[in-house]
């Protein structure tokens, strides 16, 4: 019997040999700095970090778990620290327009010494106004004042009185005005006398009366202008004692602040309105104010707080601590938090706030440093995405309400200065949300000129095994854990390969690695050891996959039971047993399937009964149809195909896709047509062109190992094993149980190039080669099936020469 070429159990994996290493334990080792295996994402982000022009922002795209985040945060951190601390920011009372508060700029440091001078400022007010409002000079000044006012008053008052008298009036001077009363025999009169005067007398008062309002108005002209004039100087007197208790300081702050333009403008405008609102620091409240604010006090008492805080400061950055530029990571990017917010107080159903209740977002944090964000939390939260673009657009923070921003309805509040803000903005992310934003998104390929693509795997190297080492050490010494040996280092490495799925390569998914280290170190724990070894390493991957494998324990039992029906022994016509993966999301396994296929004379063709029960994908469609091309190109170049056959996935209630059954589903069809059966005991995967070349297909491993089990679980034979694709013999990374079981001659792993060696292994008989007459031998699966569908030719035309009917 023709010997078929077939795998060495050495070919299943790459094998570690911890003796190779340099160590025995990792507490040998230095711990790693840095990340392994991405040297095209390391280049491009070094070169996005010092890159600082508009634009150039990055964008980490890669497989979840690779240390992206991991790796930026370093990064970053590194370059940063020797970069200039930035501005300190305060927003501050605009006395121009209360409600648009100003930003004003100083180095580190002199923001939080700003603020605490206008707060030693404010005590000062407090303390030294009503004192000095309080000394004998100036009550004497003002006593002078009012003493001055009321002599010139009482004398033009007088003066009114004599004339009035003259014309027969008296005078009355009151709070609410001055009233003229007629005079009867020296006697003023009141209202009801006055209605029983004839009419003569009456008429003489309203003449004189009449007569008397241009001298009455110069009168009280001269009484308001002597009233405005004594005010003018009591103003100016509270203004000179005012300036007399703080100018002196206001200037010492001016002269600490020279350099700053926008605060010396800012400290004029404090001194005027404290000048101008002298009196809010007195204390004059009346004795009906103090008896009304015992019932309402919140409403009535006035809170020296409220007097002051115009003139406080909102330290809204301060950068006093800060060494480097700010480096601000954040998995929660809303709006608010990104921009800024205004808080409010709720006082009895009423919303107040003021400038210092304005708070810093993620924007102003990280002004003058680096801002790191996830791409799906920005995403998914309401215009967080929007606002990025927007800031980085414009180089400035506005502060608005996400209310008004989407057109609800507006509350009144403040409009704070923007802040300008030089950032670069680093988002983390997979390689889809990247193409779906630089595809539908046109300002995100200006604002993002950076990628930093990270790979899903890494070259199996020397150096890179030695840097995982490395990494497993550093593992040990931040998360206080017994230390590997080299045994356990090596199985790590192989778990590495395995989830690459190649032989040459190792996953960079870390965070997989590290749950792995984590379980292992636990399983030592448990087992009271203080080095993990490759027991406990191996333990941690098989406790790992049972904690997942439910689905596919009960598919394995349905199969045991026969109630899917897959057979892995004997030989039948027409049916092979195919491959497939299942992904469950945390686990990954294969399972055997049985394809058969019906061939009989007719002008159907190939039909997918997937297909036509609408649970066939695609690429599963597609590689339906490269059957039909290669039985075409290999046996119709003398006569048409006159076929119709049927191929289905058996017991397949939940669909199918993938051209990797297209090799196994023309086996199935080749069977049939030459009526030869198939070995039951060898399952296959492949894809295959038109030519019939074997193509290489994914999970082959996972398929190996699917079948296995169910052999294993039947009772290996030592004729059983997988056909696959040649290519894919670097992709594999099998399990200990299937090498050994390889290694005993009790499974085989056959790879192939072309169809003709997949059918030899399964019939036992050759496949056939053309002869110089053009036609196959007989006694060969090509001449067998050559000959089925030249019957099936003449078959057809016979039948159309019955009913008289014309071939087309």
């Amino acid at each position: 019997m023709k010997k078929f070429h077939e795998l060495s159990y050495r070919d299943l994996k790459k094998f570690i040999d911890p003796s190779d290493f340099d160590f025995r334990t990792t507490d040998e080792l230095e711990p790693m700095e840095g990340i392994i295996g991405q040297e095209r994402a390391v280049k491009a982000m070094e070169f996005g970090l010092n890159i600082k022009m508009r634009g150039y922002n990055i964008y980490m795209s890669g497989p979840t778990g690779s240390g992206k985040t991991t790796y930026a945060t370093s990064c970053v951190r590194e370059i940063a620290k020797n970069e200039p601390v930035p501005y300190d920011w305060c927003y501050v009372y605009n006395f121009a327009k209360p409600s648009n508060p100003l930003a004003l700029r100083f180095p580190p440091g002199l923001g939080k010494e700003f603020r605490d001078d206008m707060d030693e400022l404010i005590e000062f007010l407090l303390e030294e106004i009503p004192k000095a409002f309080n000394s004998e000079e100036y009550e004497k000044e003002k006593a002078e004042i009012i003493k001055r006012y009321q002599t010139n008053k009482d004398e033009i008052v007088k003066k009114m009185k004599e004339r009035a008298k003259e014309l027969g009036f008296g005078v009355k001077v009151t709070s609410a005005g001055i009233y003229f009363v007629p005079l009867i025999n020296g006697e003023a009169i009141d209202e009801n006398e006055y209605e029983n005067l004839n009419e003569e007398i009456k008429e003489r008062f309203i003449k004189v009366t009449e007569e008397f309002q241009d001298e009455v108005s110069d009168i009280l002209k001269s009484l308001r202008d002597l009233e405005k004039k004594a005010k003018q100087e009591i103003e100016d007197l509270e203004y000179k004692i005012g300036l007399f208790a703080v100018g002196h300081h206001i200037s010492a702050l001016k002269e600490k602040y020279k350099e700053f333009d926008r605060v010396n403008k800012y400290l004029e405008a404090v001194q005027e309105d404290i000048l101008e609102n002298i009196e809010e620091f007195l204390e004059n409240e009346s004795e009906e104010e103090d008896q009304l604010a015992s019932i309402l006090p919140y409403v009535i008492r006035r809170n020296t707080e409220d007097v002051t805080i115009k003139y406080k400061v909102n330290l809204f950055i301060d950068n006093t601590e800060t060494k480097g530029a700010p480096v601000i990571i954040d998995f929660n990017p809303t709006y608010n938090k990104l921009i800024g917010q205004i808080e409010y107080d709720n006082e009895f159903g009423n919303l107040t706030t003021d400038f210092t209740k304005i708070k810093p977002g993620l924007f102003h944090q990280a002004n003058g440093g680096y801002l790191i964000l996830q791409a799906m939390d920005v995403l998914t939260n309401t215009q967080s995405w929007e606002a990025i673009k927007r800031v980085l657009k414009t180089k400035e923070v506005s502060i608005e309400s996400l209310r008004e921003l989407i057109g609800l309805t507006a509350v009144s509040s403040l409009k704070p200065e923007p802040i300008p803000v030089d950032v670069k903005v680093i988002m983390v992310g997979s390689s889809y949300i990247y193409n779906l934003l630089y595809e539908y998104d046109e300002d995100f390929k200006k604002l993002f000129k950076i990628r930093a693509d990270f790979d899903s795997e890494m070259p199996n190297s020397s150096q890179n095994i030695k840097m995982l080492a490395r990494f497993i050490r550093s593992f040990c010494e931040r998360e206080k854990t017994a230390p590997f040996d080299a045994g356990a280092v090596a199985k790590v490495v192989e778990y590495a390969s395995r989830m690459a799925e190649n032989q040459e390569k190792m996953t960079t998914r870390f965070n997989s690695i590290v749950e792995i280290l984590c379980e292992a170190n636990t399983w030592a724990k448990i087992d009271q050891k203080e080095i993990v070894t490759a027991e406990h390493v191996k333990k941690a991957i098989i406790e790992k996959e049972k904690r997942s494998n439910l689905y596919e324990e009960k598919m394995e039992e349905m199969m045991h039971e026969n109630i899917i029906m897959i057979d892995c022994d004997g030989e039948k016509i027409g049916q092979i047993n195919g491959l497939a993966v299942l992904d469950t999301g945390d686990y990954v396994f294969a399972k055997p399937s049985k394809i058969t296929a019906t061939t009989y004379m007719g002008q159907s063709g190939i039909i997918n009964i997937e297909k036509e029960a609408e649970m066939s994908g695609k690429v599963h469609n597609k590689g339906v149809h490269v059957l039909a091309g290669y039985l075409g190109q290999t046996y119709a170049q003398e006569f048409p195909l006159s076929l119709s056959c049927r191929i289905c996935f058996e017991q397949n209630y939940y669909g199918v896709d993938g051209d990797s059954a297209s090799s196994t589903e023309l086996y199935a069809i080749l069977s049939s047509l030459a009526e030869v059966p198939i070995k039951q005991g060898i399952a296959v995967t492949g894809s295959i062109n038109q030519r019939g070349e074997i193509q290489p297909i994914g999970g082959v491993s996972y398929k190996i190992e699917g079948f296995f089990k169910l052999c294993k679980a039947r009772g290996l034979t030592g004729e059983q094993g997988v056909i696959i694709p040649y290519q894919n013999v670097k992709d594999l990374v099998l399990k200990d149980e299937v090498i050994e079981a390889v290694k005993e001659g009790k499974f085989h792993i056959y790879p192939i190039r072309h169809i003709d060696e997949g059918i030899e292994i399964l019939t036992g008989i050759p496949a056939g080669q053309k002869g110089e007459n053009g036609r196959y031998p007989d006694d060969t699966i090509h001449g067998m099936v050559y000959n089925k569908l030249k019957r099936f030719y003449r078959g057809s035309l016979t039948e159309t020469k019955k009913i008289g009917g014309k071939r087309k």
